[in-house]
């Protein structure tokens, strides 16, 4: 039996993302966004309110990077969370990462994260509901640790952080259970 559990955003697993954008002044600033999805072969959404430090240095610089976080980076992908780039002046120093200038767009690729995602900026979505940032995926940077023998990423070398909304837990994915596009086709075949 079902129990009714009110209004909770119930979508698992969600990524960790980690977006990164430079200031007017080329400082690093970095978030943790949960809420952020592929919305096309080359295109990603990002959900960030209005007035967040990455959300302004985005609107300025036009560009941005997608790490995804890992097990291994786990702190620092939380405090990027927990952290206000607009309190926390030295947030992104604290950690004691490192950032590299993107070759293909103008936004800092934080080297830690073994996956990254280079963006330019399309397009703000703005309405009484959403505010949402759309960006184009010019490259993706990964780490040859993370890479499969045919040179793809391979999720269970990958270790992506999952959140999830239930009890603000963490969780890393990795286990295959099927292949997408053929665990249902016997289903096709059904009179």
């Amino acid at each position: 039996m079902k129990k009714n559990l009110g209004i909770v955003p119930a979508v698992y697993p969600m990524p960790v993302l980690i977006v990164a954008a430079y200031d007017k002044d080329e400082k690093v600033n970095v978030m943790n966004v949960a809420w952020g999805q592929i919305c096309d072969e080359d295109k990603i959404i990002l959900f960030i309110g209005e007035g967040k430090k990455t959300w302004l240095n985005i609107r300025e610089s036009r560009a941005f990077t997608v790490a995804l976080a890992d097990r291994a980076h786990m702190d620092a992908a939380d405090f990027f969370g927990i952290a206000s780039g607009n309190k926390i002046d030295d947030k992104f120093e604290r950690t004691g990462y490192h950032a590299e200038k993107s070759e293909r767009v103008h936004a800092p690729v934080i080297a830690e994260f073994p996956l990254t995602m280079e963006c330019e900026l399309l397009e703000f979505l703005e309405s009484e509901y959403v505010s949402g940032i759309v960006g184009r995926i010019v490259n993706v940077q990964a780490e040859e640790a993370v890479l499969d023998e045919k040179g793809r990423v391979d999720p269970g070398k990958l270790g992506a952080l999952m959140f999830d909304q239930f009890t603000n837990g963490y969780y890393v994915t990795g286990e295959r259970v099927g292949q997408a596009w053929n665990a249902g086709a016997a289903l096709m075949k059904k009179k």
